[in-house]
């Protein structure tokens, strides 16, 4: 609903004010103190009813997850304001996009008359600012990735000074109280790190490291920090073997600043993309180290004569499909030699085999091959329902029939005429050169007999392939067989069981749970 300006009194407004570090070096004009006072004179002198004043300090235009433009909007859903006052249109945001769908579409809809004052922007009466409004916001957004730009090249400028401008420091250091985008020695922590090396280049697998610091309760970075656990789960404040590696490769530790290893898609998003390591910023000697290079180097050495180790991959029928019951994730599967020195898979929890001593899990040991049969068993039981050998003899057949046409195709017949057309036109070459007296007589003997040897070899060959052509000859014995070895192989079929089974479940008590896509007429698990 749009109101007069005369009934004013009818609305209860929110003032708008935003305030990002890039505005500030516009000047004192853009400070949040500035934008009060501008919308407060304005709503005293037209006598407007102000519900609240919303306020985001810090935050980026381009951002629309601000805490008090989205409580803002809250009160708005709730029909507790129908009126929105900014200073300018660049306070409602820089994103021409998004600020043209509060502008055009979500503040129209839900009845609520916007304002920007230095824009002479009121959608409650008709202007012609109203009209260049949408131009308005391209150029807010335009400026806002010139910013963005600038900023990009600023810090890129700073990372190849050996400036450190990330958020926290790596786990070990901390920012240095006066010197500016530094970072020095946390020695609440340091002790931890060089333990973790030496544990490392005394033999001690990642695993191993992370299973030691689990069961000894030992903070991770993020929980040393301070930081709120963003993922809920049984590894969730809990060492890794990834986290352990990471920190065993980190040159930030033998004093280089390392810094450019992920950057954003875009200035309108947080998400960012891994960089190869060829593009990160390493600049050497930026600050104390904290293991000494030639510990570093071994440590490294050890990794990289484990990579085989790490990255063995195998496969198995039910690759994908099967779970731990009791917690969720993907069974991990293990190599063991039996006693006649044999290898044979066996299933395992991987949150066991990752958190051992932490008890999230428990080990779930059993040979893939047990567990396999058991599925197999299970879908054979399933289609074994549905399958019936004489619906699938019809079916086979004509794949025989048609088997025996294709035996000797056509191509290989072509094929056959155009070699004893050539061999032919060859042996006119050969007996004019001879009538000429280009080939002497005993040459022309000798190539004159290989050919016509050749030729009639293949002339043999295009006989039998014009007889088998037309004749197809077809075996009921043939046929059965096709169909026993479909059905025997059927099961077997891993495209066959992915489309069958949504997942497999492997209990505490070795118990195999399939949960199949379709419906099973016992239910059996």
């Amino acid at each position: 609903m749009i109101y007069e300006r005369n009934d004013l009194l009818k609305y209860q407004a929110a003032l708008y004010i935003r305030l990002s570090r890039e505005d500030e070096n516009e000047g004192p004009s853009e400070s949040i103190a500035n934008q009060r006072s501008l919308l407060d004179a304005y709503v005293q002198q037209n006598g407007i009813s102000v519900y609240d004043t919303y306020v985001d300090d810090g935050w980026s235009g381009t951002n629309f997850d601000r805490p008090g433009f989205q409580r803002m909007i809250a009160d708005i859903e709730a029909g507790k304001v129908n009126m929105v006052i900014t200073k300018d249109l660049s306070r409602l945001g820089r994103d021409y996009i998004m600020t043209g769908h509060y502008m055009e579409r979500y503040f129209p809809e839900k009845g609520v008359r916007y304002i920007s004052l230095l824009d002479g922007i009121d959608t409650g009466v008709e202007s012609t600012a109203n009209d260049i409004t949408p131009f308005r916001a391209i150029m807010n957004d335009m400026y806002a990735k010139d910013i963005s730009r600038k900023i990009r090249s600023v810090k890129r400028d700073k990372q190849r000074k050996g400036e450190f401008i990330g958020g926290k420091p790596v786990y070990g250091y901390k920012m240095h109280p006066t010197e500016k985008n530094r970072i020095m020695i946390d020695e609440g922590a340091a002790p931890m790190v060089r333990r973790i090396f030496n544990m490392a280049l005394a033999g001690a697998s990642c695993r191993e490291i992370a299973e030691r610091l689990n069961e000894e309760g030992i903070p991770t970075p993020a929980a040393y920090a301070g930081w709120s656990r963003k993922r809920q789960g049984v590894y969730a404040g809990k060492w890794s073997a990834e986290q352990i590696s990471n920190m065993l490769q980190n040159e930030t530790y033998i004093g280089n600043m390392v810094q450019g290893r992920t950057v954003k898609v875009s200035y309108k998003s947080k998400k960012c993309s891994k960089q190869a390591r060829e593009n990160w910023v390493v600049v050497e000697g930026t600050h104390a180290p904290l293991v000494d290079r030639a510990c570093f180097e071994k440590v490294g050495a050890l990794l990289r004569s484990r990579a085989h180790t790490r990255n063995r991959t195998y496969d198995f029928l039910l690759k994908g499909l099967i779970f731990c019951h009791e917690c969720g994730h993907p069974l991990a599967v293990q190599n063991r030699k039996n006693a006649a020195g044999e290898d044979v898979l066996y299933f395992v929890c991987r949150t066991y085999q990752r958190f051992t001593g932490a008890g999230a899990c428990t080990c779930h040991s059993i040979k893939e091959k047990t567990v396999t049969d058991a599925v197999v068993a299970s879908v054979r039981q399933l289609m074994g329902a549905y399958l019936n050998p004489a619906a699938l003899l019809p079916i086979a057949q004509e794949a025989v029939e048609q088997g025996e046409k294709e035996v000797m195709p056509a191509a290989e017949m072509q094929a056959a005429q155009r070699s004893i057309d050539a061999l032919t036109a060859q042996l006119d070459r050969v007996y004019m050169d001879r009538l000429s007296g280009l080939l002497p007589e005993a040459d022309f003997a000798r190539i004159f007999q290989r050919i016509r040897v050749e030729r009639s070899l293949l002339e043999e060959r295009l006989k039998e392939l014009e007889q088998k052509s037309g004749k197809t000859v077809f075996a009921e014995a043939g046929a059965r067989e096709l169909v026993c070895r479909f059905l025997e192989k059927a099961f077997t079929n891993r495209e066959v069981l992915v489309s069958l089974i949504e997942r497999v479940e492997l209990t505490e008590e070795k118990r195999v749970i399939i949960r199949f896509r379709c419906k099973r007429p016992d239910k059996a698990e």
